[in-house]
């Protein structure tokens, strides 16, 4: 009996061994679901329905934009004249000093020429002299007492005199140096009782009223600028100021490719000198615009610059545009169509046609 058991012990383990190593124990609860329930039938795939991205925007704001165009200019006098001695001599008189005020046509300066003073008195009275022999023979003419030739040799002696006193006089007048235009006297050269040559330095005279900012505006901004257009000029000691511009040249520096400008300031008193630094604004002609936030422009395929947009249709557009100035507040821009809303968030996820959802809280 005992023999029987340890062999049936033997069967079993065999058999156990033999199950274990065909790994059915790992389907046991398998094959139960699979005998005991029916697997489950897979559903049919259901159509989503397409995104709709959900976009801001906002009604664009035109305004009439006026261009700024900043140049650095310097102040210059509106006239400047180097006064030289028109004859050789000693100075006579001096009526110029450092500083000081002088009118248009004032005599500043006299030089000692007795001769040529002396010639020009005698030539008034030798012309003094033929107007009366003239006179004369016009009066013995109409009696009958002289002839025509006598009548015409006594006006050309007029005549004669005449010339020789216009000679003597502008002699005698390049003794006196006259100031061309009113001015302040900047600088003078000489002293009295020098000896002078024709075209010894005098003396400088600067008018300052009105003075000019003078700078240089680029080709691209030239068409902006005009005569008679206003101007602000910031000058280098703060003081702020409105000029109206008097000059736009024609023709370019070869070296920098610029155009020069005169701003004329008014300077009554005189209080701004000539070569200070100044800061000039200029104005372009105003332009319809739209003041938008640097972040929302965007690039379109080809690289072109513009805004994405949206219609009452709600469908996504690339409009395209061009910046016209950089303000603090934004980037002013040119051709935002009318009727549209500018997407302020989400433009870089859309493209043209793309139905959206305005929302204008988002990125708000």
């Amino acid at each position: 009996m005992p023999k029987f058991h340890r062999i049936a012990a033997f069967c079993v383990m065999v058999g156990a061994a033999a199950w274990i190593a065909t790994g059915e124990f790992s389907s046991v609860g398998s094959a139960q679901t699979a005998e005991g329930k029916e697997s489950p039938t897979p559903e049919t795939p259901t159509e989503t329905a397409p995104l709709v991205r959900t976009v801001s925007a906002v009604e664009p704001k035109f305004v009439d934009h006026a261009r700024e165009i900043r140049l650095s200019g310097i102040t210059e006098a509106d006239k400047r004249t180097d006064l030289a001695a028109r004859a050789e001599g000693v100075i006579a008189s001096l009526a110029l000093s450092k500083g000081g005020m002088v009118k248009a046509g004032a005599v500043v300066m006299v030089l000692e020429g007795p001769e040529t003073v002396a010639q020009e008195e005698i030539a008034q009275i030798a012309l003094a002299q033929k107007e009366r022999d003239l006179e004369v023979a016009e009066k013995l003419f109409k009696g009958g007492s002289t002839s025509e030739s006598a009548l015409t040799n006594a006006r050309s002696a007029r005549d004669a005199a005449q010339a020789e006193l216009n000679r003597a006089q502008a002699a005698a007048d390049r003794l006196r140096l006259k100031a061309p235009f009113a001015g302040i006297v900047d600088s003078v050269s000489v002293e009295l009782g020098e000896w002078v040559q024709t075209g010894t330095p005098v003396a400088t005279i600067l008018s300052l009223d009105p003075i000019l900012v003078k700078a240089e505006v680029s080709e691209v901004d030239l068409s902006s600028v005009s005569v008679g257009s206003t101007a602000k000029v910031r000058l280098v000691n703060g003081t702020e100021m409105d000029g109206t511009v008097r000059l736009v040249a024609r023709e370019a520096s070869a070296q920098t490719r610029t155009f020069p400008v005169e701003i004329a300031l008014p300077n009554p008193d005189l209080t701004l000198p000539s070569g200070m630094s100044a800061e000039v604004s200029l104005f372009a002609a105003p332009t319809r615009a739209v003041v938008v936030p640097r972040s929302i422009i965007t690039l379109a395929e080809d690289g072109q610059l513009g805004l994405r947009v949206v219609g009452d249709d709600n469908l996504a557009q690339f409009a395209a545009v061009k910046i016209i100035d950089d303000t603090p507040d934004g980037l002013v821009v040119t051709g935002v169509p009318e009727g549209v809303r500018i997407i302020t968030a989400g433009q870089d996820l859309v493209s043209n046609g793309e139905k959206v959802e305005v929302s204008p809280e988002v990125g708000q």
